[in-house]
């Protein structure tokens, strides 16, 4: 170093030895990275949640039409006018229920004043010992014995659309079945009527009814008459499918059942009715 130095002059030489390296102004982003890894994201609870969904929800921009009601006879009206073109269009009904958890899923059975279409066959399973299992047999029932029938339902062997119990055979099938059945809402029920020990009297009143039946939701969808049929007949359809509903969903009570208090049954809201068809837009029924 001290060669190469000796070729410059004596300033060159000094301003050469006298130069220091720049310093370098360093950044550092740790105090800034190490906060945002000390701030965690707080954990919701279920039930908040469900608040901040309702929040969002109710902030949500609704239909035009949310609120917009409509008698039931100028429902009726509107579809026809829709659907000019096709005369074999069906009416469709409509209910949505307010399901609270816990809440069994609604389903009954109803002879309508004029019938939308053919009834379909019933599969009639019946848990009876002795004596009513001659009468189950006698009256109709497609499958009759006792508690061994229960391996065959969970192993699918049989299967029926209604399933009856005498009283002295519930408790035993209940702790085997109640989970498979009580979703489908094929286990039977003093209060649906299902556990009895009349058979007859009760596959007398099957045999001229249809099934309905909601969805987990508790939204039930059933077709409630053809756009050929006079307005009076599907009028009195829609009531009379409605007044079912009421009265299996608690909403209603029956003139025997009024003069009972022992048991309560929980009402399980009726939120709304509505009217559609194939290619009419659903409408709210104000009257109803």
């Amino acid at each position: 170093m001290s060669f190469s130095l000796g070729l410059f002059c004596r300033q060159c030489r000094h301003s050469i030895l006298s130069t220091r390296p720049a310093l370098a102004r360093e950044f550092s982003s740790t105090p800034i990275l190490a906060l945002r890894r000390m701030k965690k994201i707080p954990v919701l609870s279920k039930k908040a949640l469900a608040a901040k969904a309702r929040k969002r929800a109710a902030k949500a921009r609704k239909h035009i039409y949310e609120n917009e009601k409509m008698t039931l006879e100028s429902a009726i009206d509107v579809i026809r006018a829709v659907e000019v073109a096709k005369a074999n269009a069906t009416y469709e009904l409509v209910i949505k229920t307010a399901m609270s958890r816990g809440s069994i899923i609604p389903k009954g059975r109803i002879a309508l004043h004029r019938e939308t279409k053919a009834r379909p066959e019933d599969r009639i399973l019946v848990f009876a010992e002795g004596r009513q299992a001659d009468e189950a047999r006698s009256a109709g029932a497609h499958i009759v014995g006792g508690i061994e029938l229960a391996d065959g339902i969970i192993s699918g062997k049989h299967h029926a659309t209604t399933i009856l119990c005498s009283t002295a055979l519930i408790r035993a099938i209940t702790p085997k079945l109640g989970r498979i059945l009580g979703p489908r809402g094929l286990m039977p029920s003093e209060r649906r009527g299902t556990v009895t020990d009349d058979f007859a009297g009760y596959l007398r009143r099957l045999s001229g009814t249809t099934e309905w039946k909601g969805d987990k939701n508790g939204v039930i969808r059933v077709p409630i008459g053809k756009l050929h049929f006079p307005i009076e007949d599907v009028v009195k359809n829609v009531k009379q499918f409605v007044t079912a509903v009421k009265r299996v969903t608690g909403n209603q009570k029956d003139t025997e059942e009024k003069g009972k208090s022992k048991s309560v049954k929980p009402v399980n809201a009726i939120t709304r009715v509505m009217l559609s068809s194939t290619q009419a837009p659903s409408i709210q029924i104000s009257d109803i």
